[in-house]
C-alpha cells in the first residue's frame, strides 16, 4: 500500500513539507509506503477548459511542460492521496489550485474513491478555509475524506516551528493512522468481493429557463 503526499508549498523543505513528513513517517510505522511529491516553483497554468484532455481519453493534460501529468502518473500508482498546503491570504497556494484543477480534470478517474485528505500550515490563520478548499475536489471525485482528531493543520513561520505546535503533530500522526485504517479495511472489503459503488452521472442539468 502507498499514499502519494503531495507538497503544495513553494518553498521544498518548509512548514508544509514538514507536516507531510510526520504524515509519512508515521505510515511508516503502521506499514504504509508513501512519497511526497512536490509542485515545485515554475509557473502552473490554470485549466483552460478546452476539453482535449477528454478527448484523449488518457488521464492526461494536453499541456505537457510542467508537473501535472507526473502527478497524474503518480496518484495512479497509489491507494491514498495526501495533499498539503501553506496559506496564502485565508486560502490555498494559488499554484497548487491551478494544479488541481487540471489534475483533477484530466486524471479524476484514477483518483476516484481513493481515500483523501488535505493538510495546511500557517503561521496563524486562514488554515480551516485551506482545508475545506482542497476538501472539494475530494468530495466531487467520489473520494472519501480521511478524519483525524482535529482539523489537520499545523502552525508556524519555520519547520521547526511545527515540532512545537504538539497538538498539530498529533493530529498528523492520527491522520496518518486513520488513512492506514482505511486502505486496510479497504483492500479487505475489496478481498470480500465488495467494491466501491459506480456512480450514475447520466443527468447534467443546467439552470436556464
Amino acid at each position: 500500500m502507498k499514499v502519494l503526499l503531495i507538497n503544495g508549498s513553494p518553498n521544498k523543505q518548509g512548514c508544509t513539507n514538514e507536516a507531510l513528513s510526520v504524515v509519512a513517517r508515521t505510515l511508516a510505522e503502521e506499514g504504509v509506503e508513501s512519497e511526497i511529491a512536490w509542485i515545485g516553483r515554475e509557473a502552473l497554468r490554470g485549466c483552460q477548459a478546452c476539453q482535449a484532455c477528454k478527448r484523449m481519453g488518457e488521464n492526461r493534460c494536453t499541456f505537457g511542460d510542467d508537473v501535472v501529468n507526473g502527478l497524474i502518473e503518480a496518484a495512479s500508482r497509489a491507494d491514498g492521496i495526501i495533499i498539503g498546503s501553506p496559506v496564502y491570504y485565508a486560502g490555498a497556494n494559488g499554484g497548487l489550485l491551478a494544479m488541481l484543477d487540471r489534475m483533477f480534470y484530466a486524471g479524476g478517474s484514477v483518483l476516484a474513491f481513493k481515500p483523501a485528505a488535505a493538510v495546511a500550515s500557517a503561521r496563524r490563520a486562514g488554515t480551516t478555509p485551506t482545508i475545506d478548499q482542497i476538501n472539494k475536489y475530494f468530495q466531487i471525485n467520489c473520494m472519501p475524506v480521511v478524519p483525524s482528531t482535529y482539523w489537520p493543520m499545523v502552525h508556524g513561520s519555520k519547520p521547526e516551528d511545527v515540532h512545537r505546535d504538539e497538538e498539530g503533530v498529533q493530529t498528523m500522526e492520527n491522520l496518518a493512522r486513520n488513512m492506514a485504517w482505511m486502505l486496510h479495511a479497504f483492500a479487505a472489503a475489496k478481498e470480500a468481493g465488495i467494491d466501491h459503488p459506480f456512480p450514475v452521472l447520466e443527468a447534467r442539468t443546467n439552470f436556464i429557463r
